[in-house]
């Protein structure tokens, strides 16, 4: 199979309805992995080296940051009883996910407004901006952070599978990292050696449903979730029905129905007052 081909499959894979590539460009690699990336949740015990590790720090940090605030700081996990303290939060309760207990590093991101804070402070400046868009800035910096690091270390044949479960208790979590005022956990990360050689792509919606142009466009969408919930039974059922014993079992249960369910249950109803005692005002 060609390098064009390799990617065509996977984007067909993913979206069932991707545009051609043109067989005669020769695409980058890193096109080709991306488009084929799978998460992983079942690693090899073996470490990965300090040196490794602070190496996929730095190519993460070295991504965008909006105005070059730098609002996003990362935290490696290597203490044996914060690890396990973390993991009996990560893992336990409704919303816990057994496998992260078995990942041989966790890594968590943090947004940081404090820094920016301080320089005020020490520059006698009125901090002005005190509202939602201080807490966002950081919050979407150190999603970039993630997403870069995720880049790096797949490169590197890592395995990754992000943890937004690290807010199911944010304060526990901030109170076990020491994070002071103004800095908050954003997700975790399972890093390790990758147990099976190649995880399962997962499709995604197709693009005429999320990828817009000029105006958004909720054309047909109905249409095309149910579509996406056909084809993503065909390639990748769900195993487990969502809490059968509150909503009964559907006898057609697709992506659709499953994050329905999902949102139809409280999760992380305290967070909003986490970050607000955090100092943030989100107004």
């Amino acid at each position: 199979m060609t390098e064009p081909e390799k990617l065509n499959a996977h984007l067909a894979t993913r979206y069932g309805d991707a545009a051609t590539v043109d067989p005669d460009v020769d695409w980058p690699d890193e096109w080709i992995r991306l488009a084929g990336r799978a998460s992983c949740r079942h690693f090899k015990p073996d470490p990965v080296a300090d040196a490794v590790l602070e190496t996929l720090a730095a190519l993460a940090l070295s991504s965008p940051s909006k105005s070059d605030l730098q609002q996003r700081d990362i935290i490696l996990i290597d203490d044996p009883d914060l690890r396990g303290a973390l993991d009996t939060l990560l893992t336990g309760g409704p919303l816990g996910q057994a496998w992260i207990s078995g990942a041989p590093h966790l890594v968590v991101f943090c947004g940081n407004n404090r820094r920016q804070r301080l320089l005020h402070q020490w520059r006698d400046h009125h901090f002005v901006n005190d509202h939602l868009d201080a807490f966002f800035n950081a919050a979407v910096d150190a999603g970039i952070a993630l997403a870069s690091f995720v880049q790096a270390a797949e490169a590197h044949g890592l395995g990754c599978c992000p943890i937004s479960a690290i807010r199911n208790d944010a304060a526990r979590v901030s109170d076990l990292l020491g994070l002071p005022d103004h800095v908050f956990p954003v997700a975790g990360l399972g890093v390790g050696w990758p147990k099976f050689e190649k995880g399962r792509i997962s499709p995604r919606l197709p693009l005429k449903t999320t990828l817009h142009r000029n105006r958004y466009s909720e054309t047909a969408l109905r249409e095309q979730v149910e579509a996406y919930d056909d084809r993503r039974n065909t390639i990748r059922p769900f195993a487990n029905q969502r809490a059968v014993d509150v909503f009964g079992a559907a006898d057609n249960y697709g992506w659709s129905e499953d994050k329905a369910r999902q949102y139809a249950s409280p999760e992380r109803e305290t967070f909003g007052d986490f970050v607000r005692a955090k100092g943030f005002k989100l107004t």
